[in-house]
């Protein structure tokens, strides 16, 4: 978690001392670290991201996926870190990703620079951001008792490391929920909500599990419509959030057969599309009783 997360000196007021010449002043608080990433295939800059460091080959590998790049770990060569040093030491700031021959490039290279709050900065138009979806979430038979989809957000902020000691990251989390208790399968954390989602999409990638069918993909911030589009372009059917999502995303979700939630606090949710896959917790219970 080193490079995760960094130290600096703060001077901190505390309004509620009773006699502020003794208050603490001067002290060290732990912050997300924030740093830039160069993405390079073969060679070629394909864009800069901010995100905080760790876990980066999985980041460039679910890039690439959300990008439309590549579905399986087969078209991926290799990743590795390469020329990006500062005085004299590896920053271990540029990943360069090798692609199998057969594997088309975009039309264009993007040649820009992706801040932590968006991740799809730069590109031409709307519609070049509608990536072609490999994968149907549609065909997607999952079905999730309300219950258990509740229980997300809490069993993702259990796992929050960085979160605990910094308050500045976004999270996301891949779970299985086919019983009682949902098994958390990957969680990522940045500063950025898009690369957590792209960390846990190349995760799966390089473990070859996509497409993601059958799972359910909790995030701890918004549902934007690049989180729909990085969601259904990993297969995955069930996409919820904690906080709001925009009205693209719900058209997204509607298009291309992925259930997005919002607002989802532990003991409430909001449906905005698919709302098919949920089921009710005490109807679920009677037809898993009667099929027992």
């Amino acid at each position: 978690m080193a490079r995760m997360t960094q130290r600096r000196k703060i001077h901190r007021f505390r309004l509620d001392a009773a006699d502020t010449e003794h208050s603490v002043r001067f002290k060290e608080d732990v912050l997300a670290a924030e740093e830039p990433l160069e993405i390079r295939i073969g060679g070629t800059s394909f864009a800069v991201t901010m995100r905080t460091p760790g876990d980066d080959f999985d980041l460039v590998a679910g890039f690439l996926v959300s990008e439309g790049i590549i579905r399986s770990p087969s078209e991926l060569i290799s990743l590795r870190f390469c020329a990006g040093e500062k005085d004299g030491v590896q920053t271990f700031n540029v990943v360069e990703a090798q692609l199998r021959p057969d594997v088309p490039l975009p039309d264009t290279m993007r040649h820009v620079y992706t801040s932590s709050s968006c991740g799809i900065c730069g590109t031409d138009s709307i519609e070049a951001v509608r990536k072609t979806i490999h994968f149907d979430p549609s065909l997607d038979r999952l079905q999730v008792p309300v219950d258990v989809l509740a229980k997300l957000p809490d069993r993702l902020r259990e796992a929050q490391a960085v979160f605990d000691r910094t308050g500045g990251v976004h999270a996301a989390g891949l779970f299985k929920v086919d019983g009682a208790s949902p098994e958390l399968l990957c969680l990522r954390e940045d500063v950025g909500r898009h690369n957590a989602v792209d960390k846990v999409v190349g995760w799966a990638l390089r473990q070859d599990l996509l497409p993601l069918t059958g799972l359910v993909l909790q995030v701890s911030g918004r549902a934007s419509f690049e989180l729909v589009q990085k969601a259904a372009l990993a297969g995955i059917p069930v996409l919820a959030a904690v906080s709001a999502p925009s009205s693209l995303a719900v058209d997204l979700a509607t298009e291309t057969g992925v259930t997005l939630v919002g607002f989802s606090r532990g003991h409430s949710l909001n449906v905005y599309a698919g709302r098919e896959r949920l089921s009710n917790p005490r109807k679920a219970a009677q037809e898993a009783a009667m099929s027992g």
